[in-house]
């Protein structure tokens, strides 16, 4: 699953304790089975969240939560 999180200033994601934290949550519940990917793009203000794994409903999820700490970050 992949979503774009609209920001309105530049955010370095690796600077971000929380943004870290999170990732490192979603990884663990994951358990091995998927994995998370997040990056900014390089012509849009957007931080794409991709989730992946066996679980849709779990994937679905992680994606959300993350994107949701990345909004939140974001406006900090």
């Amino acid at each position: 699953m992949l979503l774009n999180v609209r920001v309105a200033r530049r955010l370095d994601i690796a600077q971000a304790p929380s943004i870290g934290a999170a990732v490192a949550a979603a990884e663990a519940r994951l358990a091995g089975t998927g994995r998370v990917v997040l990056r900014a793009s390089g012509t849009e203000a957007v931080i794409r969240v991709m989730v992946e794994g066996r679980d849709e409903a779990l994937v679905r999820r992680e994606a959300e939560g993350l994107a949701e700490v990345v909004q939140a970050a974001a406006t900090a």
